[in-house]
């Protein structure tokens, strides 16, 4: 029996047992760094230099990319150190500080794709009302409702966690620290506040989830309506990029968390962990450029420019 006063660091698990297959980790984890890093920096900087791109749209499209880089560079950074390095340890107040950062920029983001299901249905919906519902000053307060909500959510489950005492031991089952694996180091008798707190959350992101589902329904009519081939194009490829990748987020992360005990095991669980972490990050630049052809003008000007001041 351990108690959380003596726990001076958790054991993280390993990718691979093996040099060469650690390395092999570490350098596949710093491609798909890279690749977030670029991909999300160069929607950034289109978005803050076009004042083409200066649209609710974008607005919030800029602020999931920082939500982006925030989430990736909570947990890759510290693998990539650790299949360097070949160690599994990390500090107590850095898995304190993982757990709070993961689930600050995770819900944030879950937030900010609700608000871009809201942004969305008044664009095709309600046109003639965008410009009075989603004005510079209701996007700014809308996007700090999205960091609120993950700053509380945040502060919360890392507060109760951690204030849980530690009765199993201190081998964290996943390659970065969650609350669900943190939880099953703790006694079993004093976890079920921070259950409920789960609970809690689990029902506001189903109700989110409710909320995009039904704006897209009614997106979906209203499309439908649109007499123009040309025009229904226009308006799918505006959320077609966002119904993407708020399916590849939410279709990851539910299955991770409330896949049937019995197809459960370590190597799976660290596949799904990497599928709903690493891999939005990384390819939520490519999903939103592939198809919109205002980013893909914007980010072809950057590169222009880039290029020209380099000569």
């Amino acid at each position: 029996m351990s108690n959380s006063s003596s726990i001076t660091q958790f054991l993280l698990l390993a990718f691979a047992d093996t040099r060469e297959l650690q390395l092999l980790h570490f350098c596949l984890f710093l491609g798909i760094y890279l690749a977030a890093l670029l991909g999300n920096g160069l929607i950034i900087t289109a978005i803050v230099c076009d004042h083409h791109l200066h649209s609710p749209m974008y607005f919030f499209l800029l602020n999931l990319s920082l939500l982006d880089l925030g989430s990736i560079s909570t947990t890759v950074p510290k693998a990539m150190a650790n299949s360097l390095w070949d160690t599994r340890a990390i500090s107590y107040s850095g898995c304190a500080a993982q757990v709070f950062f993961f689930l600050f920029f995770i819900v944030g983001e879950y937030c900010l794709l609700t608000i871009m299901a809201y942004d969305r249905y008044i664009a095709i919906c309600q046109p003639l009302h965008y410009g009075t519902l989603l004005g510079s000053r209701a996007c700014v307060h809308m996007a700090a409702a999205a960091w609120g909500s993950g700053l509380l959510n945040a502060v919360l489950h890392t507060a109760n966690t951690f204030s849980l005492p530690l009765c199993q031991g201190n081998a964290v089952n996943q390659f970065f620290c969650e609350v669900p694996q943190n939880l099953k180091l703790s006694c079993s008798d004093t976890y079920l506040r921070e259950v409920g707190l789960l609970v809690v959350s689990a029902f506001f992101g189903f109700g989110c989830f409710v909320f995009i589902v039904l704006s897209y329904v009614q997106i979906l009519r209203a499309v439908l309506r649109i007499p123009s081939e040309q025009g229904r194009h226009k308006a799918f490829s505006t959320c077609l990029p966002h119904l993407a990748v708020v399916s590849l987020f939410f279709s990851t992360a539910v299955f991770a968390y409330l896949k049937p005990p019995s197809i459960s095991s370590p190597s799976l669980d660290l596949v799904m962990a990497v599928l709903y972490s690493v891999m939005p990050p990384a390819v939520n630049p490519l999903i939103y450029s592939m198809r919109n052809q205002e980013l893909k003008e914007a980010l072809r000007k950057l590169m222009q420019w880039t290029f020209l001041h380099q000569q």
